[in-house]
């Protein structure tokens, strides 16, 4: 039976799978719509996070939502928003590889559970997490990758944008060109393909005798249709993300 994310957040709030349990002050697991078409995935939670509970509600967080509402048209409610580790590294230090790999199971059951078609990756960590690339966010970002049947869409990190300036940086027109990027990729998913109308042949015309009289065609015996055995169905694909 299929758990539910609630029961899989439940679980991760008292995981013992690595040294960051030692020093959190509680999980992070994620935050937003359990149906949502969009997911955001980050490196680890901050100072805040750790404080609250719930992935970006600093001022990285605030300007994550701005984005969402001016540019997507989407409120924080209608997505998701997640990390890769669920706890603060001490000093907000690089995540570890053991970390990184005690923690990728509830990214993936995450995933899993909420079937996002658009995956947006924010920063470098997660970018090169999630499409296992040496690549950095500066090359990867402004193209969709297709990625288990998903799109990713990587972009900056908020955080990395008001570090750089905010508004008045470089990054931040491409910050906004990535958003608008995940709206138009929505906006293809909902929409349905062209139809294609083909034309009706005219009929053929009636056969004539030698004498200019119309013959009867010739009647035509149909064969009794052979029996074709039923497929075996193709077994559910198995959906492994890393």
């Amino acid at each position: 039976m299929t758990r539910t994310l609630a029961a899989v957040a439940a679980e991760a709030a008292d995981c013992p799978r690595c040294r960051l349990a030692e020093g959190r002050t509680q999980v992070v697991f994620g935050v937003g719509n359990a149906d949502a078409d969009v997911m955001f995935i980050g490196e680890a939670p901050g100072f805040h996070e750790d404080k609250q509970g719930e992935p970006f509600v600093g001022a990285a967080g605030q300007l994550l939502t701005r984005m969402l509402s001016e540019v997507v048209g989407l409120a924080r409610e209608d997505v998701y928003i997640c990390n890769v580790l669920k706890c603060r590294p001490p000093g907000n230090r690089d995540p570890q590889d053991d970390e990184i790999e005690a923690c990728t199971p509830w990214l993936v059951e995450q995933v899993s559970l909420i079937q996002p078609r658009v995956i947006a990756t924010l920063g470098n960590f997660a970018t090169k997490f999630v499409l296992q690339t040496a690549q950095g966010i500066t090359r990867m970002r402004g193209s969709t990758y297709p990625w288990h049947g998903r799109t990713v869409i990587p972009t900056f990190h908020p955080a990395a944008i008001l570090r750089g300036g905010g508004e008045t940086s470089r990054q931040f027109g491409e910050f906004r060109a990535d958003f608008e990027l995940i709206r138009d990729t929505l906006r293809g998913l909902e929409s349905p393909p062209e139809r294609i109308t083909v034309p009706e042949a005219p009929p053929p015309p009636e056969p004539v005798t030698a004498s200019g009289a119309v013959s009867s065609p010739p009647s035509v015996t149909v064969p009794e249709p052979i029996g074709v055995p039923d497929a075996e169905p193709a077994p559910e694909e198995q959906l492994e993300l890393f």
